[in-house]
């Protein structure tokens, strides 16, 4: 009986040290993913086609191949099948964690946070997501601007590639009049000014297909 006894006292004990070991893990991980004292916002996010880059909408219509017919040697009589990669657009602001019972604390200058990476990754609501033969491959791009303390701040970044439109399944579209309707989920990285790492995602609608000539 003693030494049942003792035995079970040194599994509780294992078993208590584990399990506490766990929680420390845990809680850790818990602290280091939400450590800055700010969300990260996505107020809007647009897009717009490579050929008309200033034209943002909310949902984008893009073309895998337009019909470019300025500059020479490019004409109406004889347009040039172009390429362009499309373009996003984020409108980005910062709001505090901690609210309170009273005044909401504003965000400082050590809370701003510099966005360095952006990760697109496309899905279809049908659940057919198979990168390359589905939808187009996902894709991480580099852009940096920094949301300040109060305000917004506005970016821009790559949201389908070039090389996107001449690879499978996009490819294919130039010679069809199939259209892929897409979701794109872009997340944003960055870090505050101490360094807590910090990310927002939003998405937006993208639909791919042979839309004609647009220019």
């Amino acid at each position: 009986m003693g030494r049942s006894m003792t035995r079970m006292r040194i599994l509780n004990r294992i078993l208590v040290t584990v399990a506490a070991a766990a929680a420390v893990t845990s809680c850790g991980d818990v602290v280091r993913s939400s450590r800055a004292p700010v969300f990260l916002v996505i107020d809007s996010l647009s897009g717009a086609r490579g050929n008309t880059p200033t034209r943002f909408t909310n949902n984008l219509f893009s073309d895998v191949i337009t019909l470019v017919t300025t500059p020479a040697p490019c004409t109406p009589e004889t347009p040039c099948p172009t390429i362009f990669n499309d373009v996003g657009q984020a409108v980005l602001r910062l709001s505090p964690k901690d609210i309170g019972s009273g005044a909401t604390t504003a965000p400082t200058l050590n809370n701003e946070v510099t966005i360095t990476r952006i990760h697109v990754r496309y899905r279809r609501t049908d659940g057919r997501n198979t990168p390359g033969v589905d939808v187009p491959f996902e894709f991480d791009t580099a852009a940096t601007v920094t949301v300040p303390a109060s305000g917004t701040a506005t970016m821009g970044f790559t949201l389908v590639r070039n090389s996107a439109k001449s690879e499978s399944p996009l490819v294919q579209l130039s010679a069809t009049g199939f259209v892929i309707a897409t979701l794109a989920d872009i997340t944003l990285y960055g870090r505050d000014q101490v360094g807590n790492d910090i990310s927002a995602t939003g998405s937006m609608e993208i639909a791919f297909a042979n839309f004609g000539d647009t220019q």
